[in-house]
Order: C-alpha cells, then structure tokens, then sequence
C-alpha cells in the first residue's frame, strides 16, 4: 500500500481494530494515530509516495522479576508495554539502508560488506550481521521511525530498536517467515558483537515475544517461553513507570562487571554460568570461594540464585490468583537487586543515585 493510502486508511479509522491489539484502549488509539501520519508523512518527504510500505511496532520491555539472570542462564519474568518504536519502511534494489530516526540524521549505511567496527556501534547496519549470521535474506531499505521508548530509562529503547529493524528485514526480505525468537537471538548477537555489549536475551526476547511471559534461559538455544494469564486491571493494580531522571545510558563497563563476576563464581566450580552451579554446593564452598573471587562476586551469586527462586515465587502466586504473595516476590526482587547485585546505581558516581531515592519514596 503505498504512502498516502495508509494515511487516508488511518484517517477514516480503517486501521483501529490492528493499532489496538498494540495499545489497546480506543482513547491510546486515537493518541497514537498523529504519531503514525507524522511517521509517513516524514517517509513521503525524504523517500516520495511511490512504492508499497510495511509499517512495523517494537515494543519497549520492563523486568517484573529476574534481574541480571538471563545472561547466566537463569529466569526471568517480563512484560511488554505501551511505550514503543515504529518505522515506515519500503524496499531498495541495493545494499543500501537509508533510516532517518525523528530528531536525528538521515543514518545512510552501505551493507554490502559487513564487519565489527566500534564506529558503527548501535546503528541499523550492525543488525543485519545477526540476520545473516542466522541463514536469513538481507537487503537494503528506506525507513522512517521513531520511539516513544525513552532513552536510558532501563525500558530497552536499544532492544526495541534492534528488533524493530530486524522484524523491517524480515517482512521486506523474508516474508514475514522468521519467529519471534530467532528475531530476538539476531538481535541479541547484533547487541553482543556489533554494539559492544555483553547483554542476555532478556531485552530482545521480551520485545520480540511480547505480552506477559516467563522465560527459563537454561538452554539458550531453546529457551522455555509461558505466557502469564493474569488480568491486573481486574486485581485493581496497574504498572506505573517512574521517570526517576536517573541515567541509563552510560552503563556497559557497569553492566559487563555483573555478568563477568557471576561468570568468575561459575568458573570458580568449572562451570560456565552460574545456571550450571548447585546452590548447595555454591554454599559449602563459601569458604574457599572467598580466595578465588571478589566479594560481590559472591553477593551477586546469591542474588542470582535467590532471583531464579523469586521468579518461580512469583509466576506461581499470579497462577494462584495470590497477589499478595506475587507483591512481596517483587519487593524482594527490589532489595536483592539493591543490596546484593548492587546495580541501582554506578560506583562510578556513587553521589548521583535517583533510583535509590526513588526505591526509598516508594516505600515510604
């Protein structure tokens, strides 16, 4: 369909029924619908009204439960919401990807030739090495997007976008052929080699897969997904996202040290993630493991295992109808995350710490 069709489609509310599997009340419909003309028009502007265009959504995620777990295998429960990134995309004859982001450049990339390069971290180009990587098509394109996913707010704006070009390539190039989770593990191989960061696949697969899920990373080449059935709305609670100001944007060094000190703890008992580890063995062995490892190390491993617990606590209480178990799953969550993971805030700025204030006025 090409350009001006679809906003004239939009316009006599054609589109309603689609746009509200994604936001899902008429009053968030009809917020989103200027979001989406603006969109197309941009594409008109830069790329003209001649050619049919896909227009594709990706989803910003939150962690319920399962906090720096998947990349050592563990548990996590995650949900996708309301907030996130879309594009206008159509088709090129080369290997040229031109993308223009709202408020930014027109990102112009040749994917002819395709190679780790610290310059390109984190554009467009670096997603189709995971496409290819996979076994799948991949081909040049123009696209407009733009996202409601704030940047640096923990939501996986990153996440969302490298899912929302990959699920581009795959409409335009391989018929809308690749599943969900082979998008998000494209995504994440992208995220790990391209972009420089050592990340599990949380992030891509909860934006990928979408909805309420659990997610057991035990094996991940085959991770177990379950959709959790549970109406919030009717419990009489609802998820509220807080801008606290803090900043999340500058936090890979951070972020790596997590994932390695879990892996210095698994390694400690010739294991690769701590996934691999027996918690009992793991506490008979405190001892000499404090002549091996750093202390937050050994912190961080007891948050793990405790995490892999509160995940199955919590999946188990909302199956139950028991939400008061679920909450108290959840603030443990909070704490353990604070006290023993220690990733609310950097050590790097240790005088700048808005979610520990936040997490502080909360429970006040």
């Amino acid at each position: 369909m090409k350009p001006s069709e679809l906003i004239t489609k939009i316009e006599n509310n054609e589109f309603d029924n689609e746009l509200k599997k994604l936001y899902v009340s008429d009053s968030a419909v009809n917020a989103q619908k200027p979001r989406y003309i603006r969109t197309i028009n941009e594409f008109i502007k830069l790329f003209g009204d001649d050619r049919d265009v896909f227009v594709l959504s990706a989803p910003g995620r939150t962690e319920v439960c399962g906090n720096h777990t998947d990349h050592n295998n563990g548990k996590v429960l995650a949900a996708s919401i309301n907030l996130d990134a879309i594009a206008v995309a159509a088709k090129r004859d080369d290997m040229v990807i031109k993308e223009k982001s709202e408020g930014h450049n027109l990102n112009d990339v040749d994917i002819s030739v395709l190679a780790p390069n610290e310059s390109e971290y984190g554009k467009s180009a670096a997603m189709m090495a995971g496409l290819k990587e996979y076994g799948y098509n991949i081909g040049g394109f123009d696209a407009c997007t733009t996202s409601d996913v704030m940047g640096g707010s923990g939501l996986s704006s990153s996440a969302a976008f490298e899912v929302l070009i990959a699920t581009i390539v795959n409409h335009l190039y391989n018929g809308g052929n690749i599943d969900a989770v082979t998008v998000a593990k494209a995504s994440q191989f992208s995220e790990n080699v391209y972009f420089g960061k050592p990340s599990g696949l949380l992030d891509q697969m909860a934006s990928s897969v979408g909805t309420f899920v659990t997610i057991d990373f035990k094996d991940t080449a085959n991770p177990i997904i379950k959709k959790v059935n549970y109406d919030f709305a009717k419990s009489g609670y609802a998820l509220c996202i807080v801008d606290t100001h803090g900043n999340h944007s500058d936090l890979t060094d951070d972020y790596a040290a997590v994932r390695s000190e879990m892996e210095d703890v698994a390694k400690a008992f010739g294991k690769k993630v701590l996934r691999e580890v027996e918690y009992d063995d793991f506490l008979n062995h405190l001892a000499e493991l404090q002549d091996k490892v750093n202390d937050r190390a050994i912190l961080r491993a007891f948050h793990f295992f405790g995490e892999n617990d509160r995940v199955d606590k919590a999946v188990t209480s909302l199956e139950n109808n028991d939400f008061e178990a679920f909450k108290q799953a959840i603030t443990e969550s909070g704490f353990s995350s604070f006290l023993y993971n220690q990733n609310v805030y950097s050590p790097k700025t240790p005088t700048e710490q808005k979610l520990s204030l936040a997490l502080c006025l909360s429970e006040k």
